[in-house]
């Protein structure tokens, strides 16, 4: 292309090689103010600090709890022994022995004080004194004592004290746990004993030592999988998924982790529990009744139900309150907003003032939160599931009045037209002329917040308004109960996922059947 060429190609496209400066910089410039935007946003919200001062470790802990569950054995240091004990409300039952805990007891020697037959000659003791004041052979005048001792007159003498020689501890034999080992899977264990605590992790042992209400003192340096703030102080070691102990100067506390949710179908007073699934099966359907009242079937389903870890029978319970105040609010708003919406539509009711007021009072209505309304209501009618209605029919109602409002203002105004034109009274005409074409519109639109008011049901009844919300902020309080959590969160989204999918497939055919 020769330069005349190029000069006359020029002059015929001005606009798109001589452009002004502000348009040949527009998109550098909006890309700087993102990149500036996202380093106010970076500076304001402190994001760098929140991320590196985050504690991870418990966020994966807490993570690790919904799918996991802990078994927590406590191994106390005594005199030349150790004692093991179980948490009271324990996922093994009332007295647990696990086989990953493996014990080894001996003869001990513990020392004890003297004996309580010793205490007439203890020093302190005063003899032929009671515990009100000293008591004489005589019998008492009424003019020289009272019950409480002498009144008036020479004060009795108190007999001289005399001091017991000190007695020796008393040496008594006993069986005790002298040693203590726990298996956390893949060679990792724990050895404990009176004085020492060994801790294995991948083939690298971790040496303490033991001073009794002393200190914990390490033997070389700590290795990455251990911790320990202060000299003396407790010892943290870290097992990854399989759990972790804490070595204290009077004790170790070991965190066995497994995977699963514990008990999850039988709690530990069930007759069931502990069974692998082929014998509670023959138990249900084959085996002699347990309770002579009711079959074994029927008395393993009340066992599921009033689990008292699972709590399901409440947990169902209440997801059923939340299903049924999502459907409730939805309908009763639905109900509302049709006719008014009618009302609030300028071509259908040619009266400003009303159009005007009724969208005012949707604003008012759909510009509180839900949430806000929760409140207020559970405040007006008590924690419950009428709160949670409440509060998803007055919000509902301001939003489908708008929405039904402007689909009937953008209608097709031929139909009506049509309608009119062949004699139709006034109530005929919205009838046949306008329903016809707003009604798979609203169905479609109630339809998405039903399944929506589903999600919302929950975080209202977290504040009182009833429903699962509550017992799954309950368990969220706690900090322990995590696989509670997981466990109505999985069935919060079974739920959303069902209705979405029911909700889906009625909006296609009410949209198909309208395209038809």
């Amino acid at each position: 292309m020769t330069e005349a060429e190029t000069n006359a190609l020029v002059a015929r496209h001005a606009d798109v090689f001589n452009r002004p400066l502000t348009e040949r910089l527009r998109g550098i410039l909006i890309a700087a103010g993102i990149s500036l935007y996202l380093v106010f946003a970076w500076w304001l919200f402190a994001i760098g600090q929140v991320v590196s001062g985050g504690n991870w470790e418990i966020a994966g802990a807490y993570l690790a709890d919904w799918v996991s569950y802990e078994v927590r054995p406590n191994i106390d240091f005594e005199e030349g022994a150790l004692t093991v004990s179980f948490p009271r409300f324990s996922p093994l039952g009332d007295d647990p022995k696990p086989d990953w805990l493996v014990t080894e007891t001996a003869m001990v020697e513990r020392r004890a004080a003297a004996g309580a037959g010793a205490a007439g000659q203890s020093g302190g003791a005063i003899s032929g004194a009671g515990f009100l004041g000293a008591l004489d052979d005589k019998a008492a005048t009424k003019t020289e004592e009272s019950f409480l001792g002498p009144v008036g007159g020479a004060a009795q003498a108190l007999e001289p004290q005399v001091e017991a020689p000190a007695t020796e501890p008393v040496v008594i034999r006993a069986e005790a746990v002298v040693r203590a080992e726990v298996s956390l899977g893949d060679g990792n264990h724990i050895l404990i004993e009176p004085e020492r605590v060994a801790l294995t992790r991948d083939g690298e042992t971790l040496v303490l030592d033991i001073e009794r209400n002393v200190g914990v003192v390490a033997q070389g340096a700590l290795p990455e999988w251990a911790s320990q703030r202060a000299p003396g102080a407790k010892v943290i070691v870290r097992f990854g998924f399989a759990g972790r102990a804490e070595v204290e100067d009077d004790e170790v506390k070991v965190r066995r982790r497994f995977l699963g949710w514990e008990n999850f179908v039988f709690d530990t007073r069930s007759p069931y529990w502990g069974k692998p699934a082929s014998e509670v099966l023959r138990l249900v359907f084959l085996g002699e009744r347990i309770e002579p009242g009711r079959s074994n079937l029927a008395l393993a389903w009340d066992n599921i139900l009033n689990n008292s870890e699972w709590q399901h029978g409440d947990v169902w319970l209440k997801l059923l309150q939340t299903i049924v105040m999502a459907f409730a609010g939805t309908v009763l708003a639905s109900l509302l907003a049709f006719p008014l919406a009618f009302a609030a539509a300028r071509n259908i009711t040619p009266n400003r003032l009303a159009n005007q007021v009724l969208k005012r009072i949707f604003d008012l209505l759909r510009s509180v939160d839900m949430l806000i309304w929760a409140l207020f209501f559970t405040r007006a009618f008590g924690p419950g599931p009428l709160a949670g209605i409440s509060a998803i029919f007055f919000t509902d109602t301001g939003t489908f009045g708008k929405l039904y409002s402007e689909a009937l203002e953008n209608i097709d105004d031929k139909q009506r037209e049509g309608v009119r034109s062949v004699g139709a009274s006034p109530a005929s005409v919205q009838r046949f002329g306008v329903v016809p074409q707003v009604l798979p519109v609203f169905l479609s639109q109630s339809l998405y917040f039903w399944e929506s008011n589903t999600r919302s049901a929950t975080i209202i009844g977290a504040v009182g308004a009833g429903g699962i919300g509550l017992k799954l902020w309950e368990a969220m309080r706690t900090n322990q109960d995590w696989e509670n959590v997981a466990y109505m969160v999985l069935l919060i989204l079974i739920v959303v996922f069902v209705f979405d999918s029911i909700s889906t497939a009625l909006r296609h055919r009410l949209i198909g059947r309208q395209g038809g």
